[in-house]
């Protein structure tokens, strides 16, 4: 393990927030030869927890490559569901799916599932083995950060436990309400949905042969996501009131008001797991950079899981900023100078601005029960449907495989 008081420089990059991003990119940057210290507020054990709790991850084929490029999916694979089909449809609680959808099958597209369905404790397990595995990834843990300066060609770093790290380059990975980014006086844009999701898993008798399903009904969008065995997550969003009330009840009671909006197709259900809740909103930083400081995932972006990319944009990210780091070190550039980051910046902006705008609109066009609007939104998916290079194209883009992909989402090394 690295010393960090041994250190000339301390460390070439601190990431602050051990979660599923600033864990990846610890390990994506610590294959390409870099010095990183991940620091983590809360504890090795808290992360580490086995448990099943009811909570999932829709991967992008993109996402999996990367994952592949990094060790990660041979350690997972086994424990993933692969997504063949996705349908969305409009619909009412009690009334099922309306007459007109969009279906996409991956059998369209010749790189094989659109993604994987992969439940937290294995993904978040297998990231904390792979990191562990690294001498040049310094873990700091039950630590938070509470200070950053720049200055004299390096940021330093304090934490509460009095401990100092100077370094080249912080990453926040810290969330939506990022201290990294706030320290740095990094403004945020955004806005409140006043929608709340509830998300939980649920065992149901019938299989669901891989099938993902995307239910708009007047409050919000009900995404069931298949999980291996006859298992499901749920992604339930409501008004944040009703949600409220909702989230109030018994076991018994939620399934009640679950079973008239998810339908009867799977058979009878019953929850699996714990139950959480999620508020939602819109939040988009000014700048994903400033210098010698970046912004990676939630910290940087937060949008509607409507399309479930919100793990697939940060991983993006992730391989997106490696690449930038890794170059500029090869053609022996000071990797934390801004006009470096810019390049990562430029390379991320517009992708995760266009996401954020693009489920704001579904959103606001779906999440209500205007018959004018459902039934113009009904005969645009139907119409969607019946032109298959269009669908291609979505398919594509469900699977993360549009756009400039860095080389990790290729499954390429950088």
């Amino acid at each position: 393990m690295l010393h960090i008081s041994d250190m000339a420089t301390d460390t070439d990059i601190l990431i602050v927030g051990g979660g599923l991003n600033g864990t990846a990119l610890a390990i994506a940057l610590a294959q390409s030869s870099h010095r990183i210290v991940l620091a983590d507020k809360l504890s090795a054990s808290f992360r580490s927890d086995p448990a099943f709790d009811g909570r999932g991850y829709s991967l992008a084929l993109a996402s999996v490559r990367m994952l592949s490029a990094l060790g990660i999916w041979e350690k997972v694979a086994e424990f993933a569901q692969p997504i063949l089909d996705i349908k969305v449809s409009d619909g009412r609680a009690g009334e099922g799916a309306a007459p007109w959808f969009l279906h996409f099958d991956h059998a369209e597209i010749k790189e094989g599932p659109m993604g994987h369905m992969l439940e937290d404790r294995y993904l978040r397990r297998a990231l904390l083995e792979t990191a562990a595995q690294y001498e040049n990834i310094e873990p700091i843990t039950d630590d938070a950060v509470v200070d950053q300066v720049t200055s004299n060609g390096s940021i330093k770093v304090s934490f509460a436990s009095g401990k100092c790290i100077s370094s080249l380059l912080v990453v926040g990975c810290d969330g939506r309400r990022s201290q990294v980014a706030q320290r740095a006086g990094i403004s945020r844009t955004g806005w409140d949905y006043h929608q709340t999701s509830l998300v939980c898993a649920v065992e149901h008798d019938l299989p669901h042969n891989g099938c993902a399903h995307q239910f708009f009904m007047p409050a919000g969008p009900l995404a069931i996501l298949p999980l291996p065995g006859n298992k499901s997550s749920i992604v339930w969003t409501e008004s944040t009131h009703k949600a409220d009330e909702i989230n109030a009840l018994s076991d018994e009671e939620f399934l009640a008001c679950l079973r008239p909006c998810f339908g009867d197709f799977l058979g009878e259900i019953k929850l699996s797991g714990k139950r959480f809740s999620y508020p939602l909103g819109l939040s988009l930083v000014q700048n994903f950079v400033s210098e010698r400081l970046a912004l990676v995932g939630d910290a940087a972006h937060g949008m509607h899981p409507i399309a479930g990319q919100g793990l697939n944009m940060g991983l993006r990210d992730v391989a997106a900023l490696t690449e930038v780091l890794t170059d500029a070190r090869r053609r022996g550039e000071d990797i934390g100078v801004l006009n470096v980051l810019e390049r990562y910046q430029q390379w991320r902006r517009f992708d995760t601005a266009t996401m954020a705008v693009a489920t704001d609109k579904v959103n606001r066009i779906f999440s209500n029960d205007n018959p004018v609007l459902r039934t113009l939104r009904d005969l645009g998916l139907g119409s969607v449907n019946a032109l298959p290079s269009v669908r291609r194209g979505l398919i594509r883009q469900a699977a993360g495989l549009s756009g400039d992909l860095p080389k990790l989402m290729q499954g390429r090394p950088v």
